[in-house]
């Protein structure tokens, strides 16, 4: 079956290949039974990578990932390179992924299953039915921005620091992304940042409120400090729908919103590019929250379904695959109902499986609902 579709494969570091193993059981499924298919390619990043050739990501690689349509990663890191130089740890090769590939958008969608209600620390009642979309910055501000470093400043004593900085173009781009994900939602974005002690933050409130004065008709639009973000997101999450905010402060709220779900093995995200004006194209990666969980790699224990919604998530946005999508997540439902579960979404009387069985549940599903 030949395809136009070219999907790169980049499964990283601990589980990392054991959940992208078992989502690639879906992408064959959906070839047998949907005529759906891809022509996949496959490389080493990470500490995968650096153990082979001395860098978390090849040029080669690089290459492969910049030609493809879509991009599915699992996660790299381990305390093993803790001792590497910087620039070559795990880490860096999906932040060189992201800075190449100018995934400006990542998006993190917290949903809460129903069958999941009770694995959240909340109480059912502020979670239930919880469907919230954390919009981060992921190419700018204090993980990229310059200067930065560790200097000595006299003998014995040295200093850290980092530059959190920000352009009108970047964060216009950002809110667009905002505003026209919350048209298809519940039209409301909040805007985060810290502009009561930081100037970056002054200037991100001034173009987010200019940006909605020209541009976000019909969409309700509240800013918030950050601090205040997380305290609501644990006091009363459902207030929100999409919560659009810079680089830090997306990496740190949307953990804290992951568990309001019960378990990070839960959270998809989506990273996106800009569209070509010239081919239409635009540079996408989906991976699952979760890191690399170097302590069960190995052992087939991590929860799958994370980087399965990833992949819904690239059938949705990058190839305009809503049924399929959809299908994907209403299985995922369905298999959560029947029962079994991973050790992290764990409760009283449930079965527990593995990476593997969790994934058969989910075909088994996907089977009865086509047939």
């Amino acid at each position: 079956m030949t395809s136009n579709r070219t999907l790169m494969i980049l499964p990283g570091d601990g589980v990392g290949p054991e959940v992208v193993k078992e989502t690639l059981r879906v992408v064959d499924w959906l070839a047998k039974n949907k005529t759906i298919s891809f022509n996949i390619k496959e490389g080493l990043v990470g500490g995968a990578s650096y153990d082979k050739y001395g860098t978390p990501l090849t040029d080669e690689t690089l290459v492969d990932t910049m030609e493809a349509d879509a991009v599915l990663f699992g996660a790299v890191g381990s305390p093993k390179y803790d001792g590497v130089d910087f620039e070559k740890r795990p880490e860096n090769g999906l932040l060189k992924l992201r800075k190449e590939m100018d995934l400006f958008a990542n998006l993190r969608p917290a949903v809460v299953f129903p069958a999941l209600v009770d694995a959240s620390s909340l109480k059912s009642e502020i979670i239930s039915g919880l469907d919230i979309l954390i919009l981060r910055e992921l190419t700018g501000g204090i993980y990229f921005a310059e200067p930065r470093g560790i200097e000595e400043v006299k003998t014995g004593v040295k200093k850290g620091y980092d530059t959190n900085l920000y352009t009108t173009p970047e964060i216009e781009r950002i809110g667009r992304v905002a505003f026209d994900l919350a048209k298809a939602r519940g039209s409301k974005v909040t805007s985060v940042e810290k502009a009561n002690v930081m100037m970056s933050g002054v200037l991100w409130r001034e173009v987010m409120t200019d940006l909605h004065n020209r541009e976000g008709h019909g969409i309700e639009m509240f800013h918030m400090y950050a601090d205040n973000c997380a305290m609501q997101l644990v006091k009363e999450p459902k207030q929100f729908d999409v919560i659009v905010t810079d680089n830090l402060f997306g990496d740190i709220l949307s953990d804290c919103a992951a568990m309001l779900t019960g378990s990070l093995g839960m959270l998809p995200s989506a990273s996106l590019g800009s569209i070509d004006k010239d081919t239409g194209k635009r540079f996408a990666m989906y991976e699952p929250v979760h890191g690399s969980a170097p302590d069960i790699a190995g052992k087939g224990l991590a929860n799958p379904l994370a980087e399965l919604l990833s992949f819904s998530m690239m059938l949705r946005y990058s190839f305009d695959m809503k049924d399929e999508a959809d299908l994907i997540d209403l299985a995922v439902s369905q298999a959560l109902e029947a029962g079994p579960r991973t050790a992290d979404i764990m409760a009283d009387g449930r079965e527990k499986v593995g990476t593997k069985g969790m994934m058969d549940i989910v075909l088994r599903k996907l089977e009865e609902l086509t047939n």
